[in-house]
């Protein structure tokens, strides 16, 4: 069941990445498909250095929030970094990336949001 801190963290990830002109931003409903986390925020970046501008705003807004970041993977090479928060995760992509792995479409049965910011 999702909650609505659950839902308010996505949605701070989600306009985080949107400060930082993040494109093309999908959250996801995990509640009941994946035993991991709730959320998906997953988002495009036109190059490696927006990819870790995203990623640091996302950490900046979040710990302002008292919300601690749990795991970060992929930051050196800022292709694809992931921010686990627990309930939320967040997926920040170059393009071509993003494409590559497709995780909307591995998640499938997820309902999908577009953020409009």
């Amino acid at each position: 069941m999702m909650t609505d801190n659950d839902s308010k963290m996505a949605e701070l990830v989600a306009k985080a990445a949107s400060d930082k002109k993040a494109r093309d931003i999908i959250i996801m409903d995990l509640v009941g498909i994946s035993p991991v986390t709730d959320h998906f925020v997953i988002c495009s970046a036109n190059s490696t250095t927006q990819v870790k501008a995203i990623a640091d705003h996302i950490e900046e807004q979040l710990a302002e929030q008292r919300i601690t970041l749990l795991h970060k993977e992929g930051y050196r090479e800022a292709r694809w970094v992931l921010m686990d928060y627990g309930n939320c995760v967040a997926h920040i992509f170059v393009e071509e990336d993003r494409q590559f792995y497709n995780l909307e479409r591995l998640w499938g049965d997820a309902k999908q949001v577009s953020y409009q910011g």
